[in-house]
C-alpha cells in the first residue's frame, strides 16, 4: 500500500514502524509573527494493538492539562489521538528534547498521586461521569516504567 502524501503528518506515519511507548516530534510550525509551536506524538500503546479506554483518557488528559501547566509555561494543549493510542502535546517553541521529556515525567508523576480528577464534573466537563482516575494512574505509571523507552520511535 502506498498512499499519497496526505495533509496531516500523522497520516504520512506508517504506524506499522513504530513501537509504543515513545515521544517524537510531529509538527513544527513557525506563526506568521514568528512564534514557533511543536507538537509532540505522546504515544502511550502499539498502534493498531492495544489501545486505552476512554475513560483513562478522558482523566489523562484533565490531569495533564492541569497538572502540566504547574511545569511549564510552554504547554498550549494536550489532547488525545482519536485512536486512543495517545495524545498530541503542543507547545509554545522548540523546547530541548531532555525539556520535554522531564516536563512529561513531572506531570505523570503529579497523576500519580493526584486525588481526584480536575474538572470532572458536569459543570466543567461535557461529559462529566465519565472518568476514572485509577485508569489514568495505570495508564500513567504504565508510561512511566518504560521511560528509558521513549525517545526510541521504531523496533
Amino acid at each position: 500500500m502506498n498512499p499519497s502524501r496526505m495533509n496531516a503528518e500523522s497520516f504520512n506515519l506508517d504506524h506499522r514502524t513504530v513501537a509504543a511507548p515513545y515521544v517524537r516530534v510531529a509538527d513544527r510550525k513557525e506563526l506568521p509573527h514568528g512564534d514557533v509551536i511543536t507538537k509532540y506524538d505522546v504515544r502511550f500503546t502499539q498502534p493498531n494493538v492495544a489501545h486505552l479506554e476512554m475513560k483513562a483518557i478522558h482523566s489523562l488528559e484533565h490531569l495533564f492539562a492541569e497538572c502540566s501547566r504547574n511545569h511549564s509555561q510552554a504547554v498550549i494543549d494536550f489532547s488525545p489521538m482519536g485512536c486512543q493510542t495517545g495524545y498530541y502535546l503542543i507547545l509554545q517553541g522548540e523546547p530541548d528534547v531532555e525539556a520535554v521529556m522531564a516536563l512529561i515525567e513531572a506531570t505523570l508523576t503529579d497523576v500519580l498521586d493526584a486525588s481526584e480528577v480536575p474538572a470532572a464534573n458536569e459543570i466543567q466537563c461535557g461529559w462529566g461521569e465519565n472518568h476514572s482516575l485509577a485508569d489514568a494512574q495505570d495508564a500513567a505509571r504504565t508510561f512511566l516504567a518504560q521511560r528509558a523507552q521513549w525517545q526510541q520511535v521504531s523496533a
